[in-house]
Formats: structure tokens, C-alpha cells, sequence
């Protein structure tokens, strides 16, 4: 095999299960794993990058900022500004910045909290047009997900996500 793949564990896992392998067999060393995914990372952010905005959506000024504020709405539905801020990890004002912006642009619809006249329920807009253009956008990336998970079990699952999740923490401690 040639080409950047080449240089990426087998779907066996790679390794030979031998020592410093992790054991087990089909396992892989921190520093192959290390290696793996530094030579992986970048290719999936690339990929990433060019996922093309719906043509129902190019008259939006979307950013990668906007996808997660747009992934939670479409996944979990309508919700306070607040909530949004807390699961985006942003300050409440950013979150409020976000939703204005995307608000005026017709992306989002708030309206007041009716238990609590205080607070903004931020929901995606009612036009089914750009609703559709948005939970597709977003379906293409469930889809690969879906496909790259089904043949792990529930426990390596769970293993990936807290993996990513810590290293994407990590990355953000600077560490």
C-alpha cells in the first residue's frame, strides 16, 4: 500500500501484539497510536474543511463556530441561550453573540422563555427550506459517523468519544 494510508494501522488495529504493543494482539503502542493520529488528524480536518455548505445555505455567512451551536438545536431542539453557552463551553455573551448574528441572518428564531419571560429560547428557524438545508448539512456528517461506528462495541464507543473528548482538551490546556 502506498500513499498516506500506508503509514496508518491496518483495520485489524495494526501492531503484532507484541511488546509494547498494548497486548492483546492487534493493539497498538501510545507512540504508534501517537503517530497514527497525528498522520490521521490532519487529513480528517481537511476533509472537514471542505464540506461543501448546501447551496440553500451559501447565502449565510456560516463559520465552524456555527456547526456545534447547530448540531445541539437540531439533536436536543429548542433551547435557552444559556444552555447553548454552558454546552458549547463559551461565555453566556458569546453564545448570545452567536444566536444574534445567526438570528438576523435567518437561521435561528427566539422567542421568550414562556415560564420565565427573562430568558430566550433559541430554536432553528421555522422555514422549512433552510431547516432541511441545515439537518442535512448535518446528516452527512452522522452518516460517516454512524458507518465508523457500527462495528465497535458500546463500551469502545464510549472509549473513543472520552478519547477525543480529552484530547481535544488537551489541546485546548496547551498541553
Amino acid at each position: 500500500m502506498t500513499g498516506p494510508s500506508a503509514d496508518l494501522p491496518n483495520s485489524d488495529g495494526g501492531g503484532d501484539g507484541g511488546e509494547g504493543d498494548g497486548g492483546g494482539g492487534g493493539g497498538l503502542s501510545a507512540d504508534d497510536a501517537v503517530r497514527a493520529m497525528l498522520l490521521l488528524m490532519p487529513r480528517v480536518a481537511a476533509r472537514v474543511k471542505r464540506t461543501a455548505v448546501p447551496e440553500a445555505l451559501a447565502g449565510f455567512q456560516l463559520a465552524p463556530r456555527h456547526l456545534s451551536l447547530l448540531a445541539y438545536l437540531v439533536f436536543d431542539g429548542p433551547m435557552p441561550v444559556g444552555a447553548l453557552a454552558e454546552r458549547l463551553e463559551v461565555a453566556h455573551t458569546t453564545a448570545s453573540l452567536m444566536v444574534g448574528d445567526l438570528t438576523r441572518q435567518g437561521v435561528l428564531d427566539r422567542r421568550p422563555d414562556p415560564a420565565d419571560r427573562r430568558r430566550t429560547i433559541v430554536s432553528l428557524t421555522a422555514d422549512p427550506t433552510t431547516r432541511t438545508a441545515i439537518e442535512r448539512w448535518l446528516a452527512n456528517g452522522s452518516a460517516s459517523w454512524r458507518s465508523a461506528f457500527a462495528p465497535l462495541t458500546p463500551a469502545e464507543r464510549a472509549l473513543f468519544v472520552r478519547t477525543m473528548a480529552a484530547y481535544e482538551q488537551g489541546t485546548a490546556d496547551g498541553s
